[in-house]
């Protein structure tokens, strides 16, 4: 085991959540609380527990393809493609909370989903484990998107 690898993986993935936290947490109490949200929203509350949990998740699964050696031209790959989901994945935060913009949000998360996909799929050519480790975050992304949509269209005046 390489620790340095694993906190740097940690380290990069947390940072993408410290940055989308900074669109997003200003605007929950005040912007967000004020849209019409469909019944099944979650709770406030839940967002942060399952974020925390999905990017450890994230972070373990890049340190596992990473672990393979960047010798390796697919471990490139698949790391890149996950550096571009991750990079969506603060995009989403800004546009739908910095830019207030739930179309921009819908529109962006559609490539963030994909993004996801491409990054399980590379990853599951590398690691099983690691492929395994995103299936959470997409499904929770999945959710998102649902309720991006959702946020959308009642909200549309």
């Amino acid at each position: 085991m390489d620790f340095i690898k694993l906190i740097v993986s940690i380290v990069v993935c947390f940072a993408a959540a410290i940055i989308g936290s900074l669109f997003t947490t200003p605007n929950i109490p005040t912007w967000y609380a004020l849209l019409n949200k469909p019944p099944f929203s979650p709770p406030n509350w839940l967002f942060a527990p399952a974020w925390t949990t999905l990017y450890l998740l994230m972070a373990v699964s890049a340190y596992l393809v990473w672990m393979k050696g960047l010798g390796n031209k697919e471990v490139r790959i698949a790391l890149g493609a996950f550096l571009v989901q991750l990079i969506l994945n603060v995009l989403w935060s800004a546009l739908f909370f910095g830019l207030r913009s739930p179309l921009l949000g819908a529109i962006e998360i559609v490539a963030l989903w994909a993004a996801i996909l491409l990054t399980i799929i590379y990853f599951f050519r590398i690691s099983k484990t690691a492929g395994w480790l995103l299936i959470p975050y997409i499904l929770w992304v999945t959710f998102a998107a649902i309720l991006n949509f959702s946020v959308l269209i009642l909200n549309l005046v």
